[in-house]
């Protein structure tokens, strides 16, 4: 599941790792699963996915479907912004289309916490080919915070 020898921390300095509660049910998502969105790396706050494009995933253009994108950043997004162990649900979510992709293209979404203030969280998704930026998710969430 982990390319870190399965633990997927992600943890700076004091921050505590995600619970193996949390982490299992991230990884066990069923429209993931159906999809073949893999779970590579999970931390407090930051999350990697990987999909990699199949015919099944192509639109009447005989291109990837944005759909396909999308769900693996919103998905990295979800992972990410729920790590902490505390629900979040997205508020408000962008997807800037970059380039475009081919079948049998594995695709990387990163996501990174960047900004947390009481309720609310904002990430960041770059989603990659090869390492170059194919789209960026932007994604803000409410916490059900005690």
């Amino acid at each position: 599941m982990s390319d870190d020898g399965g633990r997927g921390d992600g943890v700076d300095g004091d921050e505590e790792p995600v619970p193996e509660a949390v982490r299992e049910r991230i990884a066990s998502d069923p429209f993931c699963e159906n999809l073949g969105i893999e779970l590579v790396d999970l931390g407090p706050g930051t999350a990697t996915l990987e999909l990699t494009i199949t015919e099944e995933m192509l639109n009447f253009h005989g291109t990837p479907h944005g759909g396909a994108v999308y769900s693996l950043a919103d998905a990295a997004f979800a992972a990410a912004s729920n790590s902490h162990g505390t629900t979040a649900v997205a508020l408000e979510t962008n997807m800037s289309y970059l380039d475009a992709v081919e079948v049998g293209d594995t695709l990387r979404a990163e996501a990174r916490e960047t900004h947390m203030a009481g309720r609310t969280a904002e990430y960041q998704i770059p989603v990659t080919d090869d390492g170059e930026r194919v789209a960026t998710f932007r994604g803000r969430v409410y916490r059900f915070v005690d």
